[in-house]
């Protein structure tokens, strides 16, 4: 019988999201980011909180709560996991505030002053009641807490002041009432800018500007005095509990406990200066529990604003513009789709242009010789031009089917609203598949003569997101390639038919086989003596089979460098000296998104992308797709950016399992941040390609 294998660490995965986030905090403290930059980054990290708790946290505790025989151990590590994150939260709030605190020093330093209602003087107080007047009033209204049982009506997406305001009665006693009503931030912005003075710009909360018009707000009431205070709770969005569950017990549990914890206040944080008959007032009115969070915070709330604080035009508060690259390659009065058919094309966004992906759409829209368009959506942006493009296809007769994912998170109103008009259109929708959300990222463009094309991505195909996430799309007509992708859709549209992929990665049927397989063969090649190495860049790796498997890799001596930006389940700290494990982890202007998988092959190379990170939902409860990249210049591109990625020290962090997020340290780094260096590099090449006409 065979040695049994010692168990090896395993960091869950939301304490590791913890240490995310701790990494993004840690970009707005940093010096040299513009400050206005500072700001955002204080606001995606208030962003990303609210999300947390509202999904990840909720799944926890509606676990955490199970009390059947089955499924014990699962509540009791769930339970466990919750009390991890209340601490580790608890202390980096502490961070985030004097971040804030600093931030704002910092940007009255540079004539940006954010002030209160206590500090504006009278010039500026009779600008606010105007500006109250003009713009608010009618969207404050009250209401008295002693009318209300609960407040589980209330959405969580709003911030909310609790006021205590004092009257005399007719004995002379001073009286106190309490109220609370949502600010009007959706209406009239959560900034307002005051009346600039002598160079020196003036920014107030709207919590301030109703402050000092409590007067008006609560006028014929009688009161005398006024105190007011923020306040805000975080829900349980009940939108699934995630599948990176290890167990199916869990399945069960979430079914057992949906309909109890639906929409139930679950974090609440509130202004510490409260006054303790208020507080007490406004908790009666929340049903929280004791895993609940309750947490004392500043003078304001919801910091998710601060990624709308206004403009300013120094050019020094805000990164230096990074103009997007049009690729020569693909701009010019020529076919773009026989372009594709001639060689492999690839983008890189943001910095390319995803305007050659659409072109890609409205040629074959209206190209005569295209046949049919097949395409995955996921998230679509507001207007979207992918859409419009796809409605014009089925216009001019083109046989366009559409998959929509209705469950793609907190988007699945707006894509029922898009799925709508592309049925009007004539389009056929697909709505997914039951059970498995379609994430993967693909196109098909069926032609009437020559070769079909196909476009595989790691991020959606979706304007916005191109603006902001780092994220590759290559278009090919390789035809082991282009049929497979064509037999994803017979895939999605009979999710039972025994469809087998030779050359794409396809879950949830053997992506993860595949991968293991991979890394079995690293193994392999090493103990042979052959060239073994693993480099990859993904979101996120928290599947404990694909962890499991890493550690035997790193334990054999495989080489293995990766850049994870969000969850890592491996812990590094304390692996033995010769297992060559690192990971960085990298947080930059651009949120880094795209996947990439580098395998050594024995001196092959063997080159993935697409849109499964190493989770267990990517892994065996999505429908994804991971390519072989067979171009030998897009292999070398793709080559570049994990490289790249693993030689950023400017930027990057080094992930262990600790949350210590030390900087990141290699033998041969750039001097700048990856970001930057790609773009440089992108620059210089499509001025090469310009000067020497280069269309490859």
């Amino acid at each position: 019988m065979g040695k049994k294998k010692e168990p090896r660490p395993y960091l869950e995965r939301d304490i590791s999201w913890m240490y995310f986030n701790r990494r993004v905090l840690q970009e707005a403290c940093k010096e040299d980011v513009p400050l206005l930059e500072r700001l955002n980054f204080l606001g995606i990290y208030s962003n990303n909180l609210d999300e947390f708790f509202r999904v990840r946290v909720a799944s926890q505790n509606r676990v955490a709560e199970w009390d059947g025989k089955s499924g014990l151990r699962e509540s009791k590590t769930a339970a466990d996991v919750v009390k991890q994150i209340n601490r580790i939260n608890g202390r980096y709030v502490k961070d985030f505030e004097l971040a804030v605190r600093q931030i704002n020093k910092l940007l009255a330093d540079n004539d940006i002053c954010i002030i209160s209602d206590a500090q504006a003087d009278e010039e500026q107080k009779a600008y606010i009641q105007h500006y109250y007047q003009e713009k608010v009033d009618g969207f404050v209204v009250p209401v008295w807490l002693s009318a209300v049982k609960h407040l589980d009506y209330e959405t969580d997406e709003k911030i909310y002041l609790a006021v205590k305001a004092g009257r005399y009665s007719q004995t002379g006693k001073m009286m106190y009432d309490y109220a609370y009503f949502s600010l009007p931030v959706r209406s009239c912005g959560r900034f307002v800018r005051l009346p600039d003075r002598e160079g020196r710009g003036y920014i107030m909360y709207i919590d301030d500007v109703v402050r000092c018009c409590l007067p008006k707000v609560f006028e014929g009431n009688g009161f005398v005095s006024f105190s007011a205070y923020t306040f805000k709770f975080t829900r349980d969005a009940e939108m699934e509990i995630d599948n990176d569950q290890r167990s199916g017990i869990l399945q069960k549990i979430s079914k057992g406990l949906k309909s109890r914890r639906k929409g139930e206040p679950l974090r609440f944080i509130y202004d510490e200066n409260m006054p303790e008959d208020l507080l007490r007032r406004v908790l009666g009115k929340l049903d929280l529990g004791d895993r609940d969070t309750v947490l004392k915070g500043g003078r304001y709330q919801n910091h998710k604003d601060l990624m709308r604080f206004p403009d300013f035009p120094d050019s020094a508060l805000k990164y230096p513009p990074m103009r997007v690259i049009r690729r020569s390659s693909l701009e010019g009065p020529e076919s773009l789709l026989e372009r594709i058919r001639v060689q492999d094309r690839f983008l890189h966004v943001p910095y390319h242009s995803f305007d050659s992906f659409i072109r890609v759409l409205h040629e074959a829209a209206t190209s005569r010789n295209v046949r049919s368009i097949k395409i995955t959506l996921y998230r679509l942006a507001k207007d979207s031009k992918v859409v419009r493009a796809l409605i014009a296809a089925a216009r001019n007769g083109k046989k366009v089917t559409v998959v929509i994912e209705l469950l793609a998170r907190f988007d699945e109103e707006s894509n029922i609203q898009w799925s709508q008009k592309l049925e009007d259109a004539g389009v056929k929708v697909i709505f997914g598949v039951e059970g498995l959300k379609v994430h993967s990222k693909v196109l098909h463009i069926g032609m009437k003569r020559g070769a079909d094309l196909a476009c595989i991505s790691t991020g959606n195909f979706h304007e916005g997101n191109a603006k902001a996430y780092t994220d590759c799309i290559i278009m090919t007509s390789s035809r082991r390639i282009v049929k497979e992708v064509e037999d994803v859709f017979e895939f999605i549209e009979r999710p039972y038919a025994q469809i087998h992929f030779k050359e794409l990665l396809v879950s949830p049927n053997e992506m993860k086989s595949r991968f293991i397989a991979l890394i079995n063969n690293e193994i392999k090649n090493k103990r042979n003596g052959k060239p073994a190495y693993i480099r990859a860049k993904v979101n996120h790796i928290t599947d404990p089979v694909m962890v499991d498997k890493l550690y035997d890799a790193a334990y054999a001596g495989v080489d293995i460098e990766l850049s994870v930006r969000g969850n890592c389940s491996i812990v590094t700290d304390k692996l033995p000296d010769n297992c060559h494990l690192r990971i960085n982890g990298i947080i930059d202007r651009y949120l880094e998104h795209s996947r990439i998988f580098i395998f050594a092959a024995g001196g092959e190379d063997k080159v993935f992308i697409g849109s499964a990170d190493w989770m267990p939902r990517n892994l065996d409860n999505r429908i994804e797709v991971v390519a072989p990249v067979y171009d030998p210049t897009i292999k070398q591109e793709m080559k570049r950016i994990v490289d790249y990625a693993l030689r950023d020290v400017c930027q990057g962090r080094t992930v262990d399992g600790t949350g210590s997020n030390t900087s990141w340290t290699c033998a041969d780094p750039l001097e700048t941040g990856s970001q930057y260096a790609l773009y440089r590099y992108y620059q210089e090449l499509e001025e090469k390609e310009r000067q020497y006409g280069n269309n490859s």
